[in-house]
């Protein structure tokens, strides 16, 4: 169920919104929705531990290595 609520935005973040609107041929209040939607979720809290497992790769790597890897994958992966 849809409910309506005013909300106060930027002016250039507003000129954002209807461009893109325009540019992909959708309302702007879809847009609206879809940000408010990622806003709310955002906020969410579990009180359970997630089960996530860990991997071990046999030895400790810095954050450095760790975004290495990680841009790698990206890179990889959009390839």
């Amino acid at each position: 169920m849809l409910k309506k609520t005013t909300v106060m935005v930027d002016e250039e973040d507003l000129a954002l919104i209807k461009a893109a609107a325009a540019r992909e041929g959708r309302p702007e209040s879809e847009i609206f929705r879809e940000a408010f939607h990622i806003a709310a979720l955002r906020t969410k809290r579990w009180d359970d531990d997630w089960d996530i497992p860990a991997i071990s790769s046999g030895r400790t790597r810095t954050a450095e290595e760790m975004s290495q890897v990680v841009h790698e994958e990206i890179v990889r992966r959009n390839s």
